[in-house]
This record gives C-alpha cells, structure tokens and sequence, in this order.
C-alpha cells in the first residue's frame, strides 16, 4: 500500500568539514558535536586540543589556501559526501572558498568572496558605511602611492577629537591597528605601514579615521541574506598587558553579555547598523550569508562602527559557544542560514555570564617560541572548558605551536563566578613562559558593588570612595569656587555656599507688586565640543545665559541661580572652571549664584563626560509684565544680534564640521579674510564663544516702558520662537524681511558645507540674531536709542502682521553671496 505523500524527515547524519586551527575552531566543534544531526566532523587542519576530541571531532591534514587552493579540500569533500562547510578564519573567505564549494553544490556557512570583502578591505567596508549612512568614524583613504598625502593629512590634524587611527586596509590577522596618542605617534605608525610593511601588502591601502571615544563592544551575528540575528554582546580585550596597555593582539580574552550593552544599546545596533547593512548588501548585490562580527564603540552619539569581520571572532566565540542553550543546534542554525531560513530555527542562551581567558606564549605579539611542552593538571575545577588554539601533538606530548596557545573558559551566574572559575582553570595549566591577563572583564567588574563582593573588600569594609565617590573631592571644589561665588552678591543675596539651600530675600531687592518668573535649561551638546576641545570656562557661562535670557523676555530681572553638575568622576579642576564661568555668567546678568549640586556618579557618564543643568528665578513687577496685551499689527520687530551659535543646533553644527574633516584645532574657515583677532581663532575657540547675555542692555527700556514683547531665539530658529510671544486668539504673526542684514560668516559657511536649506537654516538657528523685540511706532525711535546706549547692534527685521507664524522676505537668496 502506498504511503501519503509527506516531505522527508532531516538528515540526522550530516558531515561538517571545519577550516581553521585555533581556539575558535575547537569551541565550534565543540558545539557542533552535541548537535543530533551531526554525524562526523573534520577539522582540517585543526590542533591539539581537536585532536584529542573523538567521537565525531577528528584533525584532517590535508593543505588548502593559496597555494595550493581548495582542489584538495573539494576532493575529500566530494569523497567523504560533505554537507556543510564551516570556515573559521577570515583568509578562505576572502579567497573565495564560498564560491569553490558552491560550484560543486556543497553549501558554505559563510558570505561570497564579494560579501566577504566587507573584512577584506577596510576601504572598501568604509565607503559602504558611508554609502548607506550607516554610523561611524569619520575618515579617508590613502594607496601606497599617496603616502605624502596621508602625512599631509594626519599634519592637518582632520579630526575634532584630535586624535586618528589608522588600519591597513587588508587582512592582517586582526593585528593592522594602530592607536595613536599623538601626530607624532600617529606619522611613526604611518611609516611602519605603507613604508616599513610591518602588515605587508596588507598596508598598501590605508584609512586613517577619527579616533572614537567610548566602550566597545564585539556583536556576532547569524545571516541568511534576509534575517540578521544578533547574539549577546561581548567585551574582548585587545592589548596584551593588564589595563589595556601594550602591543594590540588577536584578542587575550572576552566576557559575555556585555553589562554595558544594555537593551537600549542592542536596539539601536540592530536597527541604526546592523539591518541597514544586510539591507545594503543586497542593494548592493551582494547578499551577506553567514556570520557578520561587527565592532562597535559606544559614544556619547550612540553605538558607531568600528569595523566588519565576516567570520566568528576569536576569543568573543569561546566564550559564546557556552551561553548557547541546549535546545540550541548550532548546526542546524547554520543549515538555515545558508538556506535562507533563519527566521525559523530557535537561538537561545543560558542565563548568566561567560568568560575566556587567552594563555600566549611568551614574547607574543612578537617573535615566540614553539614546540614548548604545556601541562594541563588532571583535576580542572568542574565547569571549565579548556579550547586549544595554538597547540600540537609531538611525541604524545601537548607543545605549544602559535602565539595564542589556550583559551580557558567558564561560564556562571554571575560574572564574577564565571571569571573567578575560568583563572582557577588558568592556574591548572603550566608550560614555560606562559603570559595571560589577570584582568579580563575588568571594566565590567570594576563598575559593580554588590552584596557578594570578595571577602577581602568585605572585611575591610566599603566606603563611598570604594564606590567611586570622593567626598573629599567635593569638599575641594566647594573651596575652591567659594571666591568666584561671593563675587556674585547682589541685594537680597549673601551668595554664601555649602549649606542645605539658598535663601533670597525679595523684599530687600526692591519690589513693591513682584511676580516671580523661574526657567530651566541646559547647553546641550555644546558641552561635546567643549570636551572634546578642551576648554570649560565658557560654557558655565552658556548655562546662565539660556535661562536667564528666558526670564527677560517676560520683562523679569533675574534674581538668583541655581546649578546642577553631574560626572562620573569629579575632576576639581574642571568642574571649578566650570563654576567659575557660571559666576561670570551670573554676573553678566546681575542675579546671585546661590547654590547648586554637584553629583559624582560612577557608571552614568563615559570617562570625563559631564551635565550641566541650570535653574533661574526673576521677578517683574506686575505693570511690566511682557507680552503686553496691546500688539497689533504694524508694530516693528527689533533684531538684537547674536554672538555666534550660542547654545543650539550644536548636534547639526557638529556633523556639519565631522563630514567636513575639519578638527576643533584647525583654523575656523568663517574667520578668514576678516580682522587679524579672528584670523587665528579656531574651530573649538569660535563654536564655544559664550551665549550673549541681554539682561542689563535690556532692562531700562523694559522698567520705561519701551517693549510690548520679546522672543529669545534658541532651537528652533525664527520660525518656532517668534510665534510663542502672540496667544492663539491673537491672530497676529510676523513677516520678517531677511534683506534687512547679511548673514554673518559662520553661518554661510555652515550652509554651503553642510547644503542646509535657507528654510532649514531659520527654523533650527539663531542666524545671528539672538533676542527679537516687538515694539510700537510711537516709540521706535526711543527704544533703538536705548538700545544702542547700551552696547547693542538692534536694527529693524520686520513688523507684526494679520495671521499666524512667521513670513519670510528674502528666504530664497537668504545668506547667498550677491
């Protein structure tokens, strides 16, 4: 009887063909053993530690590459009925062995030679980033041939954070990067490259980019060309000595989950970095299958791309193979992958933390010795997972044959168990010059205070400078901005600091039928450049100048400020200029620094990043109150000039001057041509030139009478602000005439450099003018007058119309050269 026609059961007796011989290649079999549709897996060549598997693991010795190619491996392949092929390392990827196999129709977990070029070539990898605008560092190109060039370059010093990275653009065994501290650095590093070949043809191409500030953090993830998905983050570590000093690596270690890589974080790399990129590959043409290593650095901007690898990573995959669940095949997932089915298999991890600690031999990175014996003691702790890299069998005994010779690895509840189980594994394995970090998972660590800290610190007792916070530090930024704060003292102010509160006494300042007026605001990512610029004293002043300007346009005095100075880390120096352009600020405006917070937060902010937000209280006596309830139409708007971009739109500012490869250090191209002060200002000095503080300009025409409103021109340009000063049964708005003043240089640079539209350019800058002021016909002529008395530049811009918003005059040849 015939049976109903149904598809065939999977094969549950697959042959794996692994290519590679290091750590990484031992973890994958490792896995793919427990699989129940593996029936045989050949590691070719393999090592020591494969060699001693058995069961389904057995070493193949038959040589492949370039020479003598992949004739040999597809001969076996063909005999031995291989199913699916695995290759570890970056090299026959880039070779092409992909598309070798695929002409015999033997699948290749792993992308075209195309798609894997992605690794292959640096150059190549960038310009697709930039291409798909896809986050990462800025940067350029440079061939063999234009070697004066990329010293020209790194001399022009490209980049705002001063500081560059260069890679060869080829394959270099993970090791092609360099980190320079400084131009000099970075000039030696470049010779080394395209002149001495110390990664040989692979510096004949090379990209010199920003250097990126943050965490970062290694993601793996599973392809099939459609469907991307990622498995937990990992830490490795790259340097070869404790605290991350020394040569780079191939990697001395790696923990997973990454504490630091938080859903929030995940999210954003798949959909800002990680989707885009398998959607450009196929755009492209060239459909990525396999697993796509990407290295992202966490800044202050968001999770930008280092680099891509098309390959596992070593030593991120040890470790990873541990978290793998065991409903997890990992033979099957790759199977889906190749076949374009990932969204249907099941990938799921364990709780806890993994961990792997590399064990090199001595004088690696550099030249090592091999064939040197290794003992591994019979009684490793339980739990303990010992991955052979670069090892062998000679004369029945384990020797070592490669630079990174064991990964050790653990895997635990916790992070702290997981490390603390794989080092006790580390202590079970001796052979002469063995070198390995004692700090793996350090940042990650050194970030928790929890209830099952050691013993040690336990009996010793922990205080809160254990935890990061120094009291005493406090203390010494309290002292020190002391001076600066009682010079702020005004009526109704003692300006003493240190104690619970501020007091101020309004009766004392003069006020007969007061009402109070607060604001609130911050500098926003002005304090980047300040940071990445060096200089701190200015944007205290900024964080005044935004709240008080806020109070004026009601017609309020400001009385009395308040700031708040958030770090991780509190650096005294830093955070007193800071303070110390506060009080200027303070001054500039007449009003009381009374108080503040400063609060040290470990683990909040990123190495020496800070917040500032500041609070403001003024009064007004109730006749002078603004708006006034008399605007009509055909009152004339008064433009009062900025200084510069005060303390919006900073984030455009900043992308503006990056994709400019201008740096913070180099001359600000809007200052030339013009007096010899501001010849040699630079980018950083020009963009932290302090917000303008209209207070004392402003307030004896608001205390005669002179101003019926006012609009302070923050984010959001003319187009958002002026609109705020009329209620909506109003009707009235503004027509503004662009024609009336000419744009000042910043500002027509920016548009030219960035190809920001004149409508884009009103709704999101203050275009020079800082404080727009509505005022009668009647009374014109008195109020330019005050104005101009004290110190300034006002002119006509347009007049209060009939309707809603704001019209433009002049928009379209706004700030283009006549």
């Amino acid at each position: 009887m015939s049976e109903i026609t149904s598809f065939p059961l999977p094969r549950n007796d697959l042959s794996v063909l692994l290519l590679g011989a290091g750590g990484r290649e031992h973890a994958l079999a490792y896995k793919l053993s427990q699989s129940k549709r593996v029936s045989k897996i050949y590691v070719c060549p393999g090592n020591g530690g494969t060699a001693l598997m058995g069961g389904k693991v057995s070493n193949l010795s038959i040589p492949w590459g370039i020479p003598p190619g992949f004739e040999s491996i597809i001969a076996f392949s063909k005999e031995n009925k291989i199913d699916l092929v695995v290759p570890g390392p970056e090299q026959p990827l880039v070779d092409g062995v992909e598309g070798a196999f695929k002409k015999i129709g033997i699948p290749v977990f792993g992308p075209s030679p195309m798609a894997s070029l992605l690794e292959g070539s640096k150059t190549l990898s960038k310009e697709f980033m930039a291409r798909h605008n896809i986050p990462t560092a800025s940067f350029r190109s440079f061939t063999s041939t234009q070697y004066e060039e990329a010293i020209s370059y790194i001399k022009s010093n490209p980049f705002s954070s001063g500081r560059c990275v260069i890679k060869a653009s080829g394959l270099a065994a993970g090791k092609g990067v360099l980190l320079p501290e400084t131009n000099e650095e970075a000039l030696v590093g470049l010779k080394s490259v395209m002149v001495d070949h110390e990664f040989g043809d692979a510096g004949d191409e090379v990209v010199i980019e920003e250097y990126l500030a943050g965490p970062e953090i290694s993601v793996l993830a599973f392809c099939d060309g459609y469907t991307i998905v990622p498995m937990p983050a990992a830490q490795d570590h790259k340097r070869i000595g404790d605290g991350d000093i020394g040569p780079n690596t191939g990697g001395m270690g790696a923990y997973a989950p990454a504490p630091v890589a938080t859903k929030e974080i995940m999210d954003r790399v798949l959909k800002e970095s990680l989707e885009p990129t398998i959607k450009g590959m196929r755009e492209d043409g060239y459909p990525f299958v396999g697993m796509l290593f990407t290295g992202f650095v966490l800044t202050a901007d968001g999770p930008k791309v280092l680099e891509y690898n098309v390959r596992f990573g070593d030593p991120e995959t040890e470790a990873l193979m541990l978290l793998l669940d065991d409903e997890t095949d990992l033979a099957e997932v790759m199977l889906a992958s190749v076949e374009g089915r990932l969204d249907s298999v099941k990938l799921g991890y364990k709780d806890g933390f993994a961990v792997s600690v590399i064990l090199a031999s001595e004088g690696y990175p550099g030249k090592y010795p091999k064939g040197v014996p290794i003992t591994i003691h019979p009684d490793m702790p339980a739990g303990v997972h010992v991955f052979h890299a670069g090892t062998t069998i000679k004369d029945d005994t384990g020797v070592t044959d490669g630079g990174r010779v064991i990964a050790v690895c653990a895997s635990g509840s916790s992070l702290r168990e997981a490390v603390d189980l794989a080092y006790a594994g580390v202590e079970k394995i001796t052979w002469k010059g063995k070198t390995f970090r004692r700090d793996i998972a350090y940042r990650a660590l050194s970030a928790e205070v929890t209830a099952d800290a050691p013993a040690s610190a336990q009996s010793a007792g922990l205080t809160y400078a254990a935890a990061g916070v120094s009291i005493t530090a406090g203390n010494d930024l309290v002292d020190a901005i002391k001076p600066v704060v009682k010079a702020t003292r005004r009526p109704g102010a003692d300006s003493n600091i240190g104690g619970f509160g501020g007091a101020f006494d309004l009766a004392a300042a003069g006020y007969t039928d007061p009402i109070l007026v607060s604001g609130t605001d911050g500098v926003g990512t002005k304090l980047r450049v300040a940071l990445d610029y060096g200089k701190h004293t200015s944007v205290g002043i900024d964080l005044v100048a935004m709240s008080v300007n806020d109070l004026i346009v009601q017609g309020a005095e400001p009385l009395y400020f308040l700031d708040y100075y958030a770090c991780s880390k509190l650096d005294v120096p830093v955070a007193a200029d800071v303070i110390t352009g506060i009080a200027e600020g303070c001054l500039q405006a007449g009003c009381a620094l009374i108080g503040g917070e400063t609060a040290e937060m470990p683990g909040m902010y990123l190495k020496d990043d800070y917040d500032l937000a500041g609070f403001a209280v003024g009064a007004v006596e109730r006749s002078q109150l603004l708006p006034s309830n008399d605007i009509q139409a055909g009152d004339y708007l008064v433009a009062l000039s900025s200084s510069g971009p005060h303390s919006n739109g900073y984030s455009l500012i900043r992308k503006i001057i990056s994709l400019s490869n201008i740096s913070l250090h180099d001359q600000a191209p809007w200052t030339t041509d013009i007096d010899s002060e501001q010849i040699t200002m630079t980018v950083g000095e020009s963009l932290l030139t302090p917000t303008k503080i209209y207070i004392k300009s402003l307030l004896p025409g608001i205390k005669t009478g002179l101003y019926k409103g006012m609009s302070h021109i923050t984010g959001g340009g003319f187009t958002e602000n002026i609109p705020r000063i009329f209620s909506n049964e109003s009707g009235l708005g503004v027509k503004m005439d662009l024609n009336s003043y000419e744009l000042p240089r910043i500002w027509k640079w920016l548009m030219k450099a960035g190809n920001v539209e004149s409508k884009e350019m009103v709704r999101t800058f203050n275009c020079g003018v800082g404080m727009i002021i509505i005022v009668s016909k009647e009374k014109i002529e008195k109020a330019l007058e005050s104005l101009k008395v004290n110190g300034e530049d006002a002119w006509i811009i347009g007049e209060v119309i009939q309707g809603n918003g704001v019209e433009y005059e002049g928009l379209e040849s706004f700030g283009l050269d006549q």
